[in-house]
């Protein structure tokens, strides 16, 4: 008996060293209940997260009055601008049989090249709903945004990164975002963010928990993601990040694993680019130039993130040269970053350079590595980095959370008022610059005022003026437009008709004919040209600009019918039937045709006699 307990202390001895052996047993061991464990891994199931506390619905809630609040100019006040045109003049949204249209393969939908039916399927929805009301459509926007800021939040609370709620707040009131959730166009971004982040979910419960079905979803958001916006093609290769994060390796079994993930990454971004014919784009760069393009980028994006003040909305256009030392400096301070990152990475954990090369990757499609039309316009757009700026507010918020969490009272008090203050700031940014997107008036002024060089910016400008009835504005706007654009017949045709409006005629006709010098085809200066030609009694001149006009626009019925009445005038009144004949074919509640037909046939007949 003396014995027997004698080896009851031993036994415990055993038991405890094999507890201590398990820092899962002692995260576990050590965390308070409802509340992720200080020292659980990325990607490890804690009980707080399947379970929905009082405290979780009020973060939530915060997070849902945050990202509402921030965006209510949009919700309320905001209207169409500039790409909007392409879905809500499309036939595919607008007609009940255009579905079959937006999943055509290759994209049929007109002025749209790339192939993201989903996105437009959800316009093709709501237009059946709530017709061409703009503000249904920014609603749904700012709850896609809303919903990602939560899925955000639960996300990093899985991957035990701290301060996981700041982070997920700092994303939903972050004035870099405006562009991607207040543009009723960029749907694309908050929807392929959606079923991204659901879909890294879903793979790190799949393994939690292995079970085919949930494989499938993952796999199956994912094709959503894609079918959203292509630019979510790179959720593999962070997949594979939050798994180095995690593990500190990555094994074949997790590159076997994700291997149809690349497979459809490739197939549906490779039929995506034969859609969107990369070869239609004229930008030239060599490969160094497109290397030193992504490194300034990667800052850029970067230095936005940390202080987000004049949100061009389109940027002035970099000019890349080999000889400039600045833009080797870019590249040279992103190699010594990404080598202290990794070389300290055993002292200062994977979570900085993980994040920074999720930052890095994500924003990997829009760098210029890979041609694309905005790329006319500029190198750089905020909209880009709605997901992968994630990396760095994950790393950056995260190492200030933990350092604030060490803090007094008195200090750790002031560091969350710091905290609300900053919020406070984001969201007023983020409030003024969704005010922008009321109309193109607003928007495009908003431009020009931070870079009055941005490409069509003038040229929009004017015609958003014009409908304001503000023709002197919209002159001067078309006068800029003309001076950065000299080559463009419709810079002219702009002119032309704002000095119609204001009846300065003689302007407008010499404006129209050096529309025509640029471009014989432009039916506008062709129908304000010939009409003056026929008033001033030029009827040779007006009769060869008619008749290229009806080439231009054969089923026009008044060019006709003009044609008609100028051959009258040169006495050609045999021929003049043939064209009053053809403009009532063509039109035949055509009265003023129908009577010159009538009088040309008489004087016909009057000269058979």
């Amino acid at each position: 008996m003396a014995e027997k307990k004698k080896t009851r202390p031993n036994r415990r001895k055993r038991l405890a060293l094999r507890l201590n052996s398990s820092p899962q047993a002692n995260a576990s061991a050590v965390a308070k209940p409802g509340k992720t464990p200080a020292s659980s891994g990325p990607g490890e199931a804690t009980h707080s997260f399947d379970r929905f506390s009082h405290r979780d619905a009020l973060a939530a809630l915060s997070l849902c009055l945050l990202a509402a609040g921030c965006y209510l100019p949009a919700m309320l006040w905001g209207g169409f601008v500039w790409d909007d045109y392409i879905w809500y003049q499309s036939r595919a949204v607008l007609e009940w049989s255009g579905l079959s249209t937006i999943w055509t393969w290759p994209s049929v939908i007109e002025r749209e090249r790339h192939y993201w039916p989903l996105t437009y399927t959800t316009f093709w929805l709501e237009h059946k709903i709530w017709g061409l009301e703009p503000t249904g459509y920014h609603v749904v926007n700012v709850l896609l945004h809303l919903l990602n800021s939560l899925l955000l939040w639960r996300l990093l609370l899985r991957l035990a990164v701290p301060g996981a709620w700041v982070v997920a707040a700092v994303f939903a009131a972050h004035p870099l975002h405006v562009e991607s959730v207040a543009w009723i166009i960029e749907r694309k971004d908050v929807l392929s963010g959606f079923f991204y982040l659901t879909a890294v979910l879903a793979w790190l419960r799949f393994l939690e928990r292995p079970r085919l079905w949930r494989y499938g979803l993952a796999l199956l958001l994912f094709v959503a993601g894609l079918l959203s916006k292509s630019v979510v093609v790179t959720l593999p290769v962070a997949l594979l990040i939050i798994q180095w994060r995690k593990a500190g390796r990555i094994t074949g079994q997790d590159l076997w694993r994700l291997a149809p993930f690349f497979v459809v990454a490739l197939l549906i971004t490779a039929g995506d680019l034969y859609s969107y014919d990369l070869e239609r784009i004229n930008v030239d760069y060599s490969w160094t130039e497109r290397v030193l393009i992504a490194s300034r980028a990667l800052w850029f994006y970067a230095g936005k993130l940390a202080w987000p003040t004049d949100l061009a909305i389109i940027y002035p256009r970099w000019y890349i040269s080999l000889g400039d030392p600045w833009a080797w400096l870019y590249l040279a301070a992103a190699m010594v970053l990404a080598a202290t990152l990794w070389f300290t990475h055993h002292r200062i954990g994977r979570g900085p350079l993980a994040g920074a090369l999720f930052f890095a990757v994500t924003l990997s499609p829009v760098l210029g590595f890979v041609n694309y039309s905005y790329m006319g316009y500029s190198l750089v757009a905020d909209r880009f980095q709605y997901l992968a700026g994630i990396g760095v507010m994950a790393v950056i918020i995260g190492a200030g959370v933990r350092g604030a969490s060490r803090l007094s009272g008195r200090l750790k008090m002031g560091a969350t008022g710091l905290l609300m203050v900053l919020l406070a700031l984001l969201g007023k940014a983020t409030w003024r610059q969704a005010g922008i997107y009321e109309d193109n008036l607003k928007y495009f002024n908003h431009i020009v005022s931070l870079n009055p060089m941005a490409p069509y910016a003038h040229r929009n400008l004017s015609l958003s003026l014009i409908k304001a009835d503000r023709l002197k504005e919209a002159l001067a706007a078309a006068r800029i437009a003309s001076e950065q654009r000299p080559d463009e017949s419709s810079s002219y045709s702009l002119l032309g008709r704002i000095l119609a409006k204001l009846q300065r005629l003689d302007e407008a006709e010499e404006n129209y004919r050096r529309t025509l010098e640029l471009d014989p085809h432009n039916s506008e200066a062709l129908k304000y040209v010939s009409t003056s030609y026929f008033k001033q009694k030029r009827y040779r001149e007006a009769l060869d600009l008619y008749r290229k006009l009806s080439e231009v626009e054969p089923d026009n019925a008044k060019t006709h019918n003009n044609i008609g009445a100028t051959l009258i005038y040169l006495g050609q009144s045999e021929a003049a039937v043939r064209s009053f004949e053809h403009a009532l074919s063509l039109d035949p509640t055509l009265e003023g045709a129908r009577i010159s037909l009538k009088e040309a046939r008489k004087t016909v007949q009057q000269s058979g006699k």
